[in-house]
Order: structure tokens, then C-alpha cells, then sequence
């Protein structure tokens, strides 16, 4: 006989609790960029960058328990995997980047490849967020926005969709294409800076991301990140780097 609804949704919150409880214990290190995450520290080449804002700086969006949590355990379990992986091997003397492309596609480099860009999209992802964001980017960015997708509210519905519909863990990224924007999603650990495009920002769909502050309603973290969180300045950097 199947288990009440109530029952399994229960025993599932009980479980990824769990889950989180059961990564790294939290740390930090030097490193400061997402597209260069290196740094020397004593446990290896990589360490946790700090956050950009207080743990909770994102809150009511994002609570400080799933910051902790996030960050603290499944971000500092990235870099302790990809430091105990690559130790003795040359890629413990290259930048997080170079890891990430040595390691994609190659079989025996799977885990590598993981992690690494597990950093790198966390990273990145962390400084897509600040409080007090939102609202609509301005400038040469929300030009290229109207242009790519016929105006800022047409790009949100399509972005909103991308993190939504994203089946499993995964990410959705607005990256530049050529001379456009676009959106698109990865799986897993997929980041577009393996596939020859420019991200400018990112949403993490990974469970993980929401669920302590909104269990399964993936829809309302997506809409709420995209109205009170998301970092347009850091955006605008990215598209005139």
C-alpha cells in the first residue's frame, strides 16, 4: 500500500535535509573570481571564494539556512573533491577554467570535470544575486536585451521557462551568443563556457538552490530570485568584458 502524500513529502524534506547535513564542513580561502578560481590555501590549489554579501544579505528570497547549507557545505564539497582529485597531477597547477576544459568529455576526468565546474558555476551563480536587485538592467544590456528577445518582459517569461522546465538539476543562463543573447539551460554540471558561449547570468535549479525555503515550488524561487535578487550590474560587466 502506498504512503500518504503527506508521509512522502515528510520523509523527502527529512531526506535532502540530510542530504545537506552530510556535505563539507564550511571554510574559506582567497579565491575572488568566478572565472578564475584559483587560489593557494592549505588544504590545495583551490579555495572557497567568500561570499559577495552577508549570508543573510538574500533574505526572505533566499534564508541564510540555505546559504549555509548551499554554500557552505555543497559549494566547499566542490572544492574539496576537485582538491583531492587533481592532487599530484598537473592540473593542480592550472586555473579553474583550464581544469574545467582539460577535464570535459575526457571519461577518466568525469569527477574533475564536476566539480571544477561545479565551482565555477556556483561562483558564478553567487554573484548573479544581490540584495536589493531586480528590476530591469539599463544601458547597453537591456538594448541588446530588446534587440535578442523584443523587450524585457518577453526575455523574463523565456528565462522563468528555461529555469522552470529544466528537468532535473541544472542551471539556466542568459550568455551571449555572437552578436545576440540568448537563453539556455545545462544539466548537472554543464556551463556554457564549454560550448564557445559568453555567460552574463545564471539561476541554480539544482534542489538544493530552494528547497529548505521552497520545497517543491521551484516556480516561485525562480520568479522571486528574478524580481528581488538578480544582479544586473554584474551582468553588464560580464557583457563588456
Amino acid at each position: 500500500m502506498s504512503a500518504p502524500l503527506s508521509e512522502l513529502t515528510v520523509n523527502r524534506r527529512r531526506f535532502l535535509t540530510a542530504m545537506l547535513a552530510g556535505s563539507a564542513m564550511l571554510a574559506f580561502g582567497d579565491l575572488t573570481l568566478p572565472r578564475q578560481a584559483r587560489a593557494a590555501g592549505a588544504s590545495g590549489p583551490f579555495t572557497l571564494p567568500p561570499l559577495p554579501y552577508p549570508d543573510n544579505a538574500l533574505s526572505p528570497t533566499i534564508s541564510a539556512n540555505t546559504i549555509g547549507f548551499h554554500y557552505g557545505k555543497h559549494h566547499q564539497g566542490y572544492v574539496n573533491n576537485l582538491n583531492q582529485l587533481v592532487a599530484g597531477t598537473a592540473l593542480a597547477d592550472q586555473p579553474l577554467e583550464a581544469v574545467i576544459k582539460a577535464s570535459v568529455g575526457t571519461a577518466d576526468k568525469t569527477a574533475i570535470f564536476n566539480n571544477a565546474a561545479q565551482i565555477w558555476n556556483h561562483t558564478f551563480y553567487w554573484n548573479s544575486l544581490r540584495p536589493k536587485g531586480g528590476g530591469k538592467p539599463t544601458g547597453a544590456l537591456a538594448e541588446l536585451i530588446e534587440k535578442s528577445f523584443g523587450g524585457f518582459d518577453p526575455f523574463k517569461t523565456e528565462f522563468a521557462k528555461a529555469a522552470t522546465s529544466q528537468f532535473g538539476s541544472g542551471w539556466a543562463w542568459l550568455v551571449k551568443d555572437g552578436d545576440k543573447l540568448a537563453v539556455t539551460k545545462t544539466s548537472n554540471a554543464d556551463t556554457p563556457i564549454i560550448h564557445g558561449l559568453k555567460p552574463l547570468l545564471t539561476i541554480d535549479v539544482w534542489e538544493h538552490a530552494y528547497y529548505l525555503d521552497y520545497q517543491n515550488r521551484r516556480a516561485d524561487y525562480v520568479t522571486a530570485v528574478l524580481d528581488n535578487l538578480i544582479n544586473w550590474e554584474f551582468a553588464a560587466q560580464n557583457l563588456a568584458a
